[in-house]
């Protein structure tokens, strides 16, 4: 196993085979992209992963609840915390973790809406030194990437979402990137509630399991 978030070296083992970013799931030299649990399943000699996914009207719904408990909870936090470290042995801030769960559903429509490819450095840009210091910045954002969600939904001609998109881990249906970048904003919500208990804040209505039945999420919070 390569553990690049505790292993000062991982991330170099990565790199030397030709790897740029995670997950992978890695075996005897070879290796494949961790984002398609199917493709996983396949890799380790498993017939599918009899996961069902979610059909998109209720992955909506669940994207919604997600981008809205997270406005709620960055209400909570005053502007000095927002500076602080998510874990500490990583060095991303709760600034940036606030902005990455809504950027998830800007590049999502990025390639949804205008074609663009879902490269990995999509979800991943930061916001300027100078925006995004306090949470009324992160509330309006939020407001701008769900409206823009549902009116998406609402002209979306395939319901089904079957069409193929391109991604950096290979062609794949808007349907799987879709589901993807739920439980992505998902999990990052998950692991922003477990900054505010160690605040000492309780959030603010807080997601439960139930509320994310159906996601494919991970069991642990921090991988």
């Amino acid at each position: 196993m390569i553990d690049v978030l505790n292993d000062p070296g991982g991330t170099e083992k990565l790199h030397a085979l030709g790897v740029r970013s995670v997950p992978i799931v890695y075996r005897d030299g070879e290796f494949v992209r961790g984002q398609n649990l199917e493709d996983v399943a396949k890799f380790v000699g498993l017939h599918g992963t009899g996961h069902q996914p979610l059909p998109p009207e209720q992955l909506m719904e669940k994207w919604t609840l997600v981008l809205g408990a997270t406005q709620r909870y960055v209400r909570q936090l005053a502007d000095e915390q927002l500076a602080g470290r998510v874990i500490p042995n990583r060095d991303r801030s709760i600034r940036r973790l606030c902005h990455h769960i809504f950027r998830i559903g800007e590049a999502y429509l990025e390639t949804a809406v205008d074609g663009v490819d879902f490269v990995h450095k999509l979800a991943n840009i930061t916001p300027p030194d100078d925006a995004f210091l306090h949470a009324d910045e992160f509330v309006r954002y939020g407001d701008n990437v769900q409206g823009r969600l549902h009116r998406w939904w609402q002209n979306e001609p395939d319901k089904s979402c079957l069409r193929k998109v391109q991604t950096y881990f290979g062609e794949q249906t808007l349907h799987m990137l879709y589901e993807r970048c739920t439980w992505h904003s998902a999990q990052h919500t998950r692991q922003l509630i477990a900054v505010l208990e160690r605040l000492g804040i309780e959030p603010d209505g807080r997601v439960t399991r139930a509320d994310l039945a159906g996601l494919p999420l991970p069991e642990r919070l921090f991988e």
